[in-house]
């Protein structure tokens, strides 16, 4: 059996997990995160929203709606990530959905 008697098959494993973008936030997850900083005082990160969306104006709203004050934190690796004061977690899923902006099963929430 020679080297040109062998057929390597021509497989992509990532095909499939190639999309097209068909609604909001259906390419990846959406994680919702918080971070411990001192005491009983906590962040709660959102990252992974669509990169069209306008993060200042969805930041303004989360802090109207919730009380809270927010930023939005650019990341080399991560993109943008919208930081909010406080265990916002539930609220910030709940917000995602009712507005459309991202699918249920596309949300995950992180914590402890």
């Amino acid at each position: 059996m020679s080297d040109q008697d062998i057929q390597i098959p021509t497989f992509d494993p990532f095909k499939d997990s190639e999309a097209d973008d068909a609604g909001p936030g259906t390419k990846d997850y959406v994680h919702v995160r918080i971070q411990q900083r001192n005491g009983r005082k906590c962040l709660t990160t959102i990252q992974g929203l669509r990169k069209d969306y306008n993060y200042n104006k969805i930041l303004k709203d989360f802090k109207k709606e919730f009380c809270c004050n927010g930023t939005v934190v650019q990341d080399l690796e991560l993109g943008q990530i919208i930081q909010l004061q406080g265990d916002q977690r539930k609220n910030v899923s709940q917000f995602l959905i009712n507005a459309g902006l991202v699918k249920k099963d596309k949300i995950k929430i992180h914590g402890f």
